[in-house]
């Protein structure tokens, strides 16, 4: 089945070059481009695109106010085009707040060829956008149940479990909804979201205002990993879980990417398996691909407890699935109920858990 793409974009020369890409592969088809959101919306009902690749800067309306409206009145798969500066992130984070399955960086320079080095990205991200359950947003509604708020752990707070969690496609979302879930004295938690470096610290501090329970930081390397306190994998980074004497603590590595990301879920996984086993408890979202699969069956063979995010809850069921189908997952839980779902386990296993 070919993949309709309709582009909006203000640039004659993006649109042209985006044509290109779309029309050169087998299974997709440049079906229109608009220049506007106001003639995107005339294309939409005439060609009934599968996917729509939107930027964010445009005349007479501008993408998000569009996205707001197309996710309110007609729910489609949706895929940003992004600037990389400060005010081009905070944009893009909302977006995807908004209902964006997607985002992929616009390049300042040398515009033709960037395009053309990043083709199959692009193709790919289109190809998985397409297949993404997209949900309709109403003014003043939840785009999904709303997730319970969970209890205090009371006594629990000086646990020595610790909690892993990783996401792709959909995760920003995702990771928001469950931390918003948890009580101030949770077990310290460290995430790796696949995003670009210049995206992860803005991330981090859009996810701190919103959970005014936790503390959340990108990481930094060297952090004593405390309750209450969650830690980001930087974009340019894999994130560790380490031991220091008696502490955990984060430790940040650029060696090579694995599964062609850093950071990288694997990565993380892998450490907490050598460092926490029986203590660690891991966590996959929604996202493309994989990454963590192979991470979480180690860290339920070394005794590690594993979650992974039911299908009817994922923007993509790929990760988690690809986890399932490896063996490494104990159970599997809807998003609104993640949050009841792992204080649930942390009271069954007892006031503290087992020192390593």
């Amino acid at each position: 089945m070919t993949i309709k793409v309709l582009i909006v974009d203000d640039s004659a020369l993006i649109r042209s070059l985006l044509t290109q890409v779309i029309n050169s592969q087998r299974d997709m088809e440049a079906v229109g481009a608009a220049p506007d959101p106001y003639a995107a919306r005339e294309m939409i009902k005439a060609l009934n695109p599968d996917v729509l690749t939107l930027d964010v800067e445009m005349p007479r309306m501008d993408g998000l106010d569009f996205l707001e409206r197309l996710m309110r009145l007609r729910p489609m798969p949706v895929l940003m085009f992004s600037s990389l500066t400060e005010s081009g992130t905070e944009i893009t984070l909302r977006a995807l707040e908004l209902g964006a399955v997607d985002f992929i960086a616009k390049p300042k320079l040398d515009i033709a060829r960037t395009i053309e080095s990043y083709s199959d990205e692009i193709a790919e991200k289109i190809r998985m956008v397409a297949r993404a359950r997209i949900r309709r947003h109403l003014p003043g509604t939840e785009a999904a149940p709303r997730p319970r708020q969970v209890a205090s752990l009371g006594s629990l707070g000086t646990t020595e479990k610790v909690v892993l969690i990783g996401s792709s496609t959909g995760g920003t979302e995702a990771v928001k909804d469950l931390l918003v879930q948890l009580p101030p004295d949770f077990p310290g938690v460290l995430i790796t979201q696949h995003m670009p470096e210049t995206f992860t610290k803005s991330f981090a501090d859009r996810l701190n205002r919103v959970c005014p329970k936790l503390t959340v930081v990108e990481a930094r390397g060297g952090e004593r990993v405390l309750p209450g306190h969650v830690f980001i994998a930087p974009g340019h980074s894999h994130l560790l879980l380490k031991r220091s004497g008696a502490n955990y603590v984060t430790e940040l590595s650029q060696d090579a990417p694995v599964n062609r990301h850093r950071p990288s879920v694997d990565v993380l996984f892998h450490s907490a398996a050598k460092t926490a086993g029986v203590n660690a408890i891991g966590v996959i979202l929604t996202g493309m691909g994989r990454d963590g699969a192979d991470g979480m069956l180690d860290m339920k063979r070394c005794g590690a407890h594993t979650f992974a995010q039911d299908e009817a809850s994922c923007v993509v069921y790929g990760m988690p699935r690809a986890a399932v189908e490896a063996g490494g997952v104990d159970e599997v839980v809807s998003l609104p109920e993640m949050g009841e779902k792992l204080v649930s386990y942390l009271v069954s296993t007892g006031k503290v858990g087992h020192r390593v």
